[in-house]
Formats: structure tokens, sequence, C-alpha cells
């Protein structure tokens, strides 16, 4: 990845993070916290590494993106929204009566989204779903599924962890958002999943453990998840709850309070530096 690749996502990121904070204000609820912290990963994603058309979301040969923490919704549809799956200007309804973009993603109504999630757990499985059916059509496209480490108390996760191993399903790639917090305060405290590079390698995985926040080592790990034989890929990206807003970096308490007027435009001075 070239330097010009790098500034250009971090353009991407800066104004998907910005259209976090905007469209959570104007909602009044949401989850700025675990979407701050997945803003660099799906902005890699989205603008570098999938195979996909906003023209045609349903392109069979599409790559797949699952969002299996659903409460990071405004992530998913800043990064579909600057993508051009839909105009920017329906960022403005999120959450509102009538609105394609409620709070959590609905795959009959939003352009891109893949499978409607909420249920923390299920987005895994899902995602195993996908990428077995891709396995047994002859397809070659692949399929990512971001969870949240919090998510990872979950028994489905587990269970999606056991399965991927089991049929080998090497075009799978979960990221792990390790940002260490979750609405009750540390994972580590409230149920530790502790430890996870341990864990995903027992049950099977291929494990590369990265800075969430640099373009470069996360495209590189999709890179090497590309080479994996035989084995699914867990990447746990290091990451930072809040990422870019000084008053929620590492802050349970924005994990699911929006921010008000007067934060949001002190947040959105910082991130227009």
């Amino acid at each position: 990845m070239n330097q010009d690749t790098v500034r250009m996502l971090t353009e991407k990121a800066r104004e998907i993070r910005k259209d976090i904070i905007s469209m959570l204000a104007e909602a009044g609820s949401g989850h700025p916290g675990g979407s701050l912290s997945a803003a660099d990963i799906l902005t890699v994603l989205y603008f570098y590494e999938m195979k996909i058309d906003p023209k045609d979301p349903h392109w069979p040969e599409r790559d797949r993106f699952v969002l299996s923490k659903g409460h990071a919704a405004p992530v998913l549809y800043a990064a579909l929204a600057e993508r051009g799956y839909f105009p920017k200007e329906e960022l403005s309804t999120l959450r509102k009566t009538g609105s394609i973009l409620q709070g959590h993603p609905d795959m009959k109504r939003v352009p891109g989204v893949e499978i409607s999630t909420g249920s923390l757990g299920q987005g895994l499985s899902a995602a195993n779903g996908m990428a077995l059916a891709g396995k047994l059509d002859g397809k070659d496209y692949r399929v990512y599924a971001l969870i949240g480490d919090g998510e990872s108390q979950e028994g489905q996760i587990w269970e999606a962890a056991m399965l991927a191993a089991h049929y080998k399903l090497d075009n799978l790639t979960a990221i792990l958002d390790h940002n260490g917090l979750q609405i009750d305060g540390k994972i580590t405290e409230v149920m530790s999943p502790e430890p996870l590079d341990e864990k995903w390698r027992a049950f099977g995985w291929h494990v590369e453990v990265i800075d969430g926040h640099n373009m470069e080592e996360i495209a590189a790990a999709f890179a090497q998840a590309k080479t994996v034989k035989g084995k699914p890929t867990m990447i746990i990206a290091e990451t930072v709850k809040g990422k870019g807003v000084s008053f929620m970096e590492n802050a349970a308490g924005w994990h699911g309070a929006a921010p008000k007027p007067e934060e949001a435009e002190k947040a959105l001075a910082e991130l227009s530096r």
C-alpha cells in the first residue's frame, strides 16, 4: 500500500467518523464508542479490500460483509453512504420513523446490508453460512465478519468458531474489534473472554493480531488471510473505543450514549483538524 492510498483511506475514515457523530447527534440516541473504534477497519474493507459494486448490491460475485455487533450500525451506514450505496443525506434520518436506517441494520431496506443483525453472537454464524455456500457453489467471493470483544462472551460465537474450522472455511475472515470495553465496563471485569488469541488458535483458526487503527497493518492482515488455506482467519484488531474524539476515547459511558449538540460540535471540531 503506497502513501497516497494511506492518505486517501485516512481521509475517508475521518469523514466516516464525522458522519457517525453527526447522525447520532441528530438522532439523539445510538452507539458511538464501538462505531468509532471500527471506522478504520470498515474503511479498508469498503475502499480498498472488498470486491463490491454499489450500483449492484446483489451482484453474485461480490464479497460479503456481516456486522455481527449490529449496534455499531452507524459505522456501517456511514461507510455504505460514503461508498455510494445510498445518498449521504439519508444519514440524518437515523432512527427516525420511516427511515431505512434503524438502530440495527435491516437487510430488506438498506442497500449493501447482507444480513439483519442485532442479537449479539449471531452474525458469525450467518457469515459461516455465506462462506459455506460459496464453497458449495464454487464461488471465489470472500466473507468478512466484524464481531465485538464483549460479544465474544456469547456462546454462539464459539459454536460458530468450531463450525468454521470444521468446514475449513478459508474464504472467511473475521475481525474482532478489541477495544476492551462494553456497556457495563471493562470486558475483563464483566466476563473476561481472554486470552482471545490463544482461544481462537485452539479452535483451529489462523490468527493475526494488529493495530486496528493502522491502515497498512489492516490491509496486510487481509492480504495474509487470502494466503491461508484450510482454515478461517481471525484478525484481532487492537482498537480504542471512541477513537478520534478525545472525550469519548476509552470511556465505557459512550458505548450507547449520543452526543448532545455542544458535544457533537466539539467532536466535529476535533475530527476536522
